[in-house]
């Protein structure tokens, strides 16, 4: 069956990084494209950025353009999600999410920007 396993997550202070990684099996992963979406608190799941299956195409919404890079390697099945520069606002669940014959989603891996 289809699974995605997120890691990564944590607390960390303004202006640092963390790097996120979902893990996927059950599907041919070398052949979809993958997002990471994010959940802060009382807000609705937003998208943050998606990679093409073969990672040649990448877009990002504007909040985390040019602090946070999307990537994937096909061998080992995983999707990352580098974040630099993080702020208080990028504290939310962070997703991953596979659109194959529907959405699948992993459990969310918490990420916490807070002094």
């Amino acid at each position: 069956q289809v699974q995605l396993v997120e890691s990564g997550g944590g607390l960390v202070q303004p202006g640092g990084s963390l790097r996120l990684s979902c893990k996927a099996s059950g599907f041919s992963f070398a052949r979809y494209t993958m997002s990471w979406h994010r959940q802060a608190p009382g807000k609705e799941r937003e998208i943050v950025a998606s990679i093409d299956n073969i990672g040649s195409v990448k877009a990002y919404e504007d909040f985390v353009k040019g602090r946070f890079t999307i990537s994937r390697d096909n061998v080992n099945r995983t999707v990352y999600l580098q974040m630099n520069d993080l702020k208080p606002e990028d504290t939310a669940v962070y997703y991953c999410k596979a659109l194959l014959s529907r959405d699948y989603w992993g459990q969310g891996t918490q990420v916490t920007v807070s002094s």
